[in-house]
């Protein structure tokens, strides 16, 4: 990966990370639901303007955008706002690697290697300790949503799986147009128009600055880059990247919030980026697979460099990649 390639991996998890935070204070202006709508909607316009039509069938685009817009961020803005500290939401989200192996097994017979089913073992033990921690001294209700989130994440990503988007961008941008008239319609049924109202005639810099972050900087920015990324360079070279999100997450909790990390959180975290870390590694037998075609492919063109006239010299003679 080149340095640029590199730095900009880790600006987006960088992005991802401070994010946690930035929701917390978002929520201090804001409804957990509207705020989630008013996050799609500033993500959705006037991007969806720019980036031209949908590339995947609308079917693949509602589904992804009730699972992961409606569901996953609403989730987990209500778990936030019910008291889920940020630096432990960017810890506990990362579960969702779990959760997609699992569904991707179920709905797709995507059999988990040995490796894989140890990382996830170890990652539940991670999100165990995590929630020891949590439970002396906060809601586990507002945990066990940010779980489902979770679950939700996992979900959806065997959605987008199965959609296989070509542009990222442009994906994300028209899977945000989905979630605004639900959320804003469970906002008014859940939060109560007198609330809203409240919220959005006090808006101020600092919670238009909070919006703009998680539409603009978190979700277009973000899924662009990383979907450029991803064109450039195989999924398990870019993936890993995302385990620094709660690094930065934790990180920037801590400095901006004052939030503490005690001693079992910082083990809880070793044990889930850990799991998540072997449950992302690409299955052995895939790995054989690849290797045995790539011998193949080799032997074959060497096969045919030797049969054809000139061949000895031309295999000599190559352009060094």
């Amino acid at each position: 990966m080149r340095p640029a390639h590199l730095t900009l991996a880790v600006l987006v998890a960088a992005v991802w990370g401070v994010n946690f935070t930035v929701i917390e204070i978002g929520l201090a202006h804001f409804p957990p639901l509207l705020f989630s709508a008013l996050r799609f909607l500033v993500a959705a316009l006037p991007a969806v303007f720019f980036v031209g039509r949908p590339k995947v069938a609308w079917k693949w685009i509602v589904a992804v955008g009730l699972v992961l817009g409606v569901a996953k961020f609403g989730l987990l803005f209500i778990g936030m706002d019910a008291g889920m500290p940020a630096g432990l939401s960017s810890l506990v989200l990362q579960i969702q690697a779990v959760f997609t192996a699992l569904f991707a097994f179920a709905a797709l017979g995507e059999r988990p290697s040995r490796v894989r089913v140890r990382g996830m073992a170890v990652a539940l033990c991670g999100v165990g300790l995590a929630a020891v921690d949590e439970g002396a001294g906060g809601p586990l209700g507002a945990f066990a949503l940010v779980i489902a989130a979770a679950a939700c994440w996992g979900l959806s990503n065997v959605l987008t799986r199965k959609a296989s988007p070509p542009d990222a961008l442009n994906f994300m941008v028209w899977v945000s147009t989905v979630p605004v008239l639900p959320l804003l319609f469970l906002s008014l049924l859940t939060e109560g128009p007198d609330r809203d109202l409240a919220a959005l005639r006090s808006l101020d810099w600092q919670g238009a600055g909070v919006i703009v972050y998680v539409a603009w900087i978190t979700t277009v920015f973000g899924f662009g880059a990383w979907g450029r990324l991803l064109h450039h360079h195989p999924a398990s070279t870019v993936a890993p990247f995302s385990l620094l999100v709660p690094v930065f997450g934790m990180s920037s909790a801590a400095l901006f919030l004052g939030e503490s990390i005690s001693p079992l959180r910082w083990a809880a975290a070793a044990l889930l980026v850990g799991g998540v870390t072997l449950t992302s590694l690409p299955d052995g037998s895939r790995l054989s697979g690849i290797r045995m075609t790539r011998r193949s492919a080799s032997s074959t063109m060497a096969a045919r460099e030797a049969d054809s006239p000139g061949g000895e010299g031309a295999r000599h003679s190559g352009v060094q990649a």
